[in-house]
């Protein structure tokens, strides 16, 4: 696709704050952070899955699936909430027609080689992975909470702000990444390229 495309994760805990996320739904809408895919949190969808897993112990790669199911359901509530927004595969053409695309990841309930099936890849990995291969030059993580100052991949995983597998997703990540809590953006890491000039 392009680098000035932008992947943005909307956190699933935003459904506790409505007005902020019907806010940044319409904002994302109305082109605020210029082209962008939206990547849907599994938000309290996801977390019924892990209460079930604790209390039935079923394995890792079903929860995985069912968290998946979990995304592709809030894909579904954020296109209610703002009917801008289309959930499709199809990033390329809805961009082009000035839509702004949301993913629903369920083609991965297969399975894919690159995403582990374990809690340790939640929707901020899967972001990562998704930007790596749409080429795009940001991902944006809107999160409930803000990050450290200058924090890192691994500060973050070490934070419980993002899952344990996002440091190995950002390090195959060539972009900018950044975080946005309510106090604003922080930038996690700048492109790969201009770290190294």
């Amino acid at each position: 696709m392009s680098h000035a495309l932008a992947v943005v994760k909307v956190g699933g805990s935003l459904v506790a704050d409505q007005a902020r996320l019907c806010r940044l739904l319409g904002d994302l809408a109305d082109g605020a952070e210029g082209p962008v895919v939206i990547v849907p949190g599994g938000g309290a969808l996801a977390e019924a899955v892990r209460a079930t897993q604790s209390a039935l112990a079923f394995p890792d790669p079903l929860a995985h699936r069912l968290a998946l199911d979990a995304m592709a359901g809030m894909a579904r509530i954020f296109a209610a909430l703002e009917p801008r927004l289309r959930v499709t595969p199809d990033f390329a053409g809805t961009l082009a027609a000035g839509g702004v695309p949301v993913w629903d990841p369920s083609a991965l309930k297969d399975g894919h080689p690159d995403i582990p099936e374990s809690w340790d890849v939640t929707s901020d990995s899967l972001a990562l992975w998704l930007a790596t291969r749409l080429g795009a030059g940001t991902c944006l993580l809107v999160k409930s909470a803000d990050p450290a100052p200058g924090a890192g991949p691994a500060e973050l995983a070490r934070a419980g702000l993002v899952d344990a597998a996002f440091p190995g997703f950002a390090a195959r990540f060539p972009g900018r990444i950044v975080l946005r809590g309510p106090g604003g953006d922080r930038p996690c890491r700048e492109a790969l390229a201009e770290c190294a000039a």
